[in-house]
């Protein structure tokens, strides 16, 4: 593996990381499908916690991979997974320049 494909791939570690966990796939999987949600409307959907589910919020959003907007006394997280995407579509770009 080249540098910079190393470089992109360490980049794109916490990413994969988050995106590996059921419960998180399940969240971004409510959130495509009906835009932004409250903590409350997706603890709805999932048998976890409103603290677990809350934990895996701040994980998917410090991953850049959600954000939150905060309306009224309501938080509401919607995705946001262009630069995600991005940085993976450069992380294969790389592989298959360097590895294949």
């Amino acid at each position: 593996m080249g540098k910079q494909a190393l470089d992109i791939f360490r980049e794109s570690l916490p990413i994969l990381q988050v995106l590996s966990d059921p419960n998180r796939q399940d969240i971004l999987l409510f959130l495509s499908e009906n835009g932004k949600m409250t903590v409350n409307e997706i603890t709805e959907r999932l048998t976890l916690s409103r603290p677990a589910v809350s934990h895996h919020l701040k994980l998917l959003k410090n991953a850049g991979v959600i954000k939150v907007e905060q309306l009224g006394t309501q938080r509401y997280y919607y995705l946001s997974m262009q630069e995600s995407v991005d940085l993976l579509k450069r992380l294969l770009v790389a592989l298959e320049r360097d590895c294949l």
